[in-house]
């Protein structure tokens, strides 16, 4: 005889029905419902062990005390303590040598690098490429409104150009001729389309250059030379080369004769003005990393 299949229990319901259809009451299994108050518990023990709740101003400390923060700055610390050393004697030897020492110059353009990129890089880019057209120079190439060399990075570095911060900051102001009236707006256009014969672009009326080079030697010439190509010592840039920082076609050229240029960098030297953040071994390391990035003298 063939074997009768075998019934099984029925489970019973929850006692819902929804269209006909009626819940199981199947409880979880044990195991789950153990695990499940174990992560409770060390959900519970967790919280108050280290920290975890928010709070309005900070989160609560947790009994342990653990803290991320207090791990890396111990971390720094440590690193710190073991630079110290060559990082005294890379704040107390002259610029010129730093290049002559290979150990010396690897350590100050490998943490020169990274003070830049923390400090710099937001507005010259990473390797010091600029933004054109926004006035942050490219620091790679050999046009330096300061000067070049490691002694002149250094001190434009550490003080900042037209800052209010640093009593030693580089400092230049280009009048706004047209703003304040210096000049007619005809004859800024004439100046205009004269600067940009000296860079070789073709002006926007070339009627107005011979105009506009008497105007540029009354008025322009005792900053940007007589021959255009600028005065380091003053901040003021060459106009013959292709290299602009705000740019060089008709439009933007009118407007920084009309109403001037004032880009401010601040002081990073916290010896040379409070307003400063950066020890004068980072001052320093971050001049070596420009000074070899390209253009440096």
């Amino acid at each position: 005889m063939a074997k009768q299949p075998e019934k099984k229990d029925e489970v019973e319901t929850t006692g819902h029905s929804w269209d006909g259809i009626e819940e199981y009451n199947n409880p979880l299994p044990k195991w789950w419902v153990w695990v499940f108050y174990i992560c409770i518990i060390w959900a519970i023990g967790y919280s108050i062990a280290y920290p975890a709740w928010p709070g309005i101003k900070s989160a609560t400390a947790g009994v342990l005390g653990w803290s991320t923060r207090a791990n890396v700055a111990e971390e720094i610390e440590t690193f710190a303590a073991k630079n110290q050393a060559i990082n005294a004697e890379l704040a107390s030897v002259e610029l010129a040598s730093i290049n002559e020492n290979e150990t010396l110059k690897a350590y100050a353009i490998s943490a020169g690098e990274a003070t830049f990129n923390t400090w710099c890089a937001q507005c010259h880019q990473r390797n010091g490429a600029g933004v054109k057209g926004a006035g942050y120079p490219t620091l790679s190439d050999d046009a330096w409104l300061w000067g070049g060399t490691m002694e002149e990075i250094h001190y434009t570095v550490a003080h900042g150009i037209r800052n209010e911060d640093d009593d030693d900051a580089r400092y230049s102001e280009m009048p706004a001729f047209g703003r304040d009236e210096l000049l007619e707006p005809e004859e800024i256009a004439s100046v205009v389309n004269f600067v940009m014969t000296l860079s070789g672009e073709t002006p926007n009326d070339a009627s107005g250059v011979e105009d506009g080079k008497v105007l540029f030697e009354d008025n322009c010439a005792s900053c940007h030379g007589e021959d255009g190509k600028g005065d380091r010592a003053q901040g003021a840039p060459n106009l013959t080369d292709a290299i602009w920082l705000y740019g060089g076609d008709y439009d933007t050229i009118m407007e920084t004769v009309t109403n001037s240029r004032f880009g401010v960098m601040p002081p990073w030297s916290a010896e040379a003005s409070p307003a400063g953040r950066l020890e004068e071994w980072q001052i320093r390391a971050v001049a070596t990393y420009v000074h070899q990035l390209g253009g440096g003298e």
